[in-house]
């Protein structure tokens, strides 16, 4: 296996084992897809899959500035050019849901929202607001009974949206903090019901999310990005993160999704991601995995090859390098990140890094 192979994901065929990891860009004024973006994502299209930036499956999802959703029709149709310029450059694309729990504003959010987690337990640290700048993150309500009900069906409809406008598949971000993984963590959720407490209980709402998608749009176009060990968003490490992360692989191998996509945030200073988890992921799990966490073309082969992973997520060499295939094929120097343009607005350091060429490359080129 090498990176530049064909690989098999549902029913769609990828060009090669690339991803392009999800990564917030916040660009999208007023929360609505734009043309900026629909290129942003075409000059990616070389990529085996491309995942996209976090996409609110409803209003009260919403907790950055800028970002996009994808429950209303503006949206839908501004996803729609995304999708099209996508495809029309030969590109595979999934739509990754982010409901952002207690990591939120109402500054970023649409009036009437509310900011909902598994239990009432504020987020430390400051959230960005265009309004006010650095602003503490208030404590959440506790979602009731009905609002997890009603959150687990704006997933459904926000799938269903995504597949509306020409997306192959969605990716429920399960990861970094987010409403998903508030659950699976006891340091954010003290619940005493059935979604709280025992290790099947805090996995019960990821579950039942990816269950209620996968019949909506079917398992084979519905994956999952999970981050064990992650601390980002102020998560905690507990005492049996491992044996949380074992049986919600097993379940939702029960499901037969497209995929888990994995990430390992230990290259940034996050504690390492033990190795017995990831097997144990890939072993339970029983279907295509996607490694993300510091990888270069070396180590992405090596990954590859020593069977660890299916396929591997690049997040900021994507960023810089809408032709990191392109640069990775021929050992070509890299473009340098500019940081300070990451989730600002507008075009610099979105639109504006060199391209060497926009050629398409399949796994019989030669290098």
């Amino acid at each position: 296996m090498n990176l530049f192979d064909e690989y098999q994901v549902g029913e769609i065929t990828l060009k090669n084992r690339f991803v392009m990891a999800p990564m917030t860009r916040s660009r999208a004024i007023n929360n609505v897809p734009n043309d900026m973006m629909a290129e942003y994502y075409r000059l990616r299209a070389d990529a085996g899959l491309i995942i996209t930036e976090g996409v609110a499956p409803s209003a009260s999802g919403l907790g950055y500035p800028r970002i996009p959703g994808v429950y209303n029709q503006a949206q839908i149709d501004g996803w729609r050019k995304t999708s099209k310029a996508v495809h029309a450059d030969g590109g595979r694309i999934f739509m990754q849901l982010m409901h952002t729990g207690r990591v939120a504003h109402p500054s970023n959010m649409e009036p009437n929202t509310r900011i909902l987690a598994p239990s009432s337990i504020a987020m430390k640290g400051n959230m960005w607001t265009d309004e006010q700048g650095p602003q503490s993150c208030p404590v959440p309500e506790e979602m009731s009974r009905e609002d997890i009900q009603a959150t687990c069906q704006e997933y459904v409809t926000a799938a269903l949206n995504a597949i509306e406008a020409g997306f192959d598949g969605v990716e429920l971000h399960g990861a970094n903090g987010y409403l998903i993984e508030q659950f699976l963590n006891p340091s954010t959720n003290t619940r005493d019901d059935d979604y709280g407490g025992s290790v099947e209980n805090r996995c019960r709402f990821a579950v039942e999310v990816a269950t209620a998608v996968s019949k909506a749009i079917g398992s084979i176009r519905t994956g999952i990005r999970l981050s064990p060990y992650g601390v980002f968003n102020d998560m905690a490490i507990y005492d049996d993160i491992d044996a949380t992360y074992s049986h919600l692989a097993s379940e939702l191998g029960r499901l037969g999704l497209a995929y888990i996509h994995h990430v390992d945030f230990s290259p940034q200073g996050a504690p390492e991601v033990p190795a017995s988890i990831k097997a144990e992921i890939q072993k339970q799990f029983g279907g295509t995995i996607i490694a993300n966490g510091g990888f270069d073309r070396n180590s992405a082969e090596a990954a590859l090859v020593d069977n660890k992973a299916d396929m591997i997520a690049f997040g900021v060499p994507f960023l810089a390098n809408p032709d990191l295939i392109y640069r990775y094929q021929r050992d070509l120097e890299l473009n340098t990140p500019d940081f300070d343009t990451f989730y600002t607005p507008g075009e610099k350091g979105y639109l504006d890094y060199p391209v060497i060429t926009k050629t398409v490359l399949t796994s019989s080129e030669p290098v």
